[in-house]
C-alpha cells in the first residue's frame, strides 16, 4: 500500500489531499487544509465520492461531483485547486 499527499497552495488557502493507494484503488480519503467551503459537509461528501475508485478517475469524479452540488460555496478556491492537489498526491512516489 502506497500513501500519498498533495498540497496546493490556492488563492485562498492550502487544499491538501491524503489517501492511501492499493492497486491503483484510492481509500481513506483525507482533504484538509485552510480552504473555507459551505455547507461544511461537502468535504466528507467528497472524500466519500472518491473513496474506493481508480486513481484514473479521480479528476473526472471531481469535475462530475462540483457540476452536481450547485449549492457549494468556496470563495477564491475552485475544482481546479483540488484538482491540482490531486496531481501532486499522484505524483508522490
Amino acid at each position: 500500500m502506497k500513501h500519498r499527499v498533495g498540497e496546493h497552495k490556492a488563492r485562498k488557502g492550502l487544499i491538501r489531499i491524503e489517501f492511501d493507494e492499493e492497486n491503483g484503488v484510492v481509500e481513506h480519503v483525507r482533504i484538509t487544509g485552510d480552504f473555507f467551503m459551505h455547507p461544511e459537509e461537502v468535504v466528507h461528501e467528497l472524500e466519500q465520492e472518491l473513496e474506493e475508485h481508480r486513481v484514473d478517475e479521480l479528476e473526472a469524479l471531481m469535475d462530475e461531483f462540483f457540476a452536481m452540488r450547485m449549492d457549494v460555496e468556496m470563495p477564491y478556491i475552485n475544482v481546479e485547486d483540488f484538482k491540482i492537489a490531486l496531481k501532486k498526491a499522484l505524483g508522490s512516489d
